[in-house]
């Protein structure tokens, strides 16, 4: 069964026990989902009011993208797992021989870009959904804007983890228009995801007081 498709006590069981996954990546996935999660339940409760019925359309769109990146941080939970193992097993390759060594290396460096697709592809979707609650924050129903708030703070958290678990895996890169692209990528996604949810939660807690 899916980690994501288990109880929340499950996953933290088997995230603070000593297997190697989950990791910081399924957890990166599981908090994004969750913040994406509450960016809907605010879009929820704002449809079919009256008061709302101007945004209605759009925040059945947000709702719409929401539950897909919801899907697909879900299904990122187990990819991340199921990219580490390979990574795994190649540091445990001999190296007894020149020829040995080459294989390790090569198998390193294709486990490694492996291993580095997928909390790319967590800090793509934390910033989209950070992108989201931005707009749920401005036309979401006011009483629940804090919700607005706690969901984009675990989507920073999912972006920053991300970023994170991409990086270790770049050191052990030797493909430098990789490394460049890659580098290049992350940055723009943590600069610019950091930024506006900092201003999403700067408009909550102006909007709260």
């Amino acid at each position: 069964m899916a980690m994501a498709e288990n109880s929340s006590a499950y996953f933290l069981d088997a995230l603070a026990s000593k297997a190697p996954v989950p990791g910081g990546g399924g957890a990166a996935a599981m908090g994004g989902a969750i913040g994406m999660a509450l960016s809907n339940m605010v879009g929820n409760l704002t449809v079919g009011k009256k008061k709302y019925a101007d945004v209605e359309g759009e925040v059945k769109e947000l709702l719409e993208k929401g539950y897909r990146i919801i899907d697909e941080l879900k299904t990122l939970v187990d990819k991340d797992a199921e990219v580490f193992e390979p990574l795994s097993k190649a540091y445990s390759l001999p190296k007894d021989t020149p020829e040995q060594v080459a294989y390790k290396e090569k198998v390193m460096q294709e486990c490694s870009i492996t291993a580095c697709s997928v909390p790319l592809e967590i800090m793509r979707k934390a910033y989209e959904g950070i992108k989201i609650h931005a707009r749920m924050g401005q036309i979401g129903s006011a009483l629940a804007i804090s919700d607005v708030g706690c969901g984009v703070v675990f989507l920073r958290a999912a972006l920053i983890s991300g970023y994170l678990n991409v990086l270790i895996n770049l050191g052990s890169i030797k493909d430098q228009k990789y490394l460049d692209e890659t580098g290049g990528e992350i940055n723009r996604l943590l600069n610019d995801g950091s930024k506006v949810a900092d201003e999403t939660l700067q408009l909550v807690i102006d909007k709260i007081k």
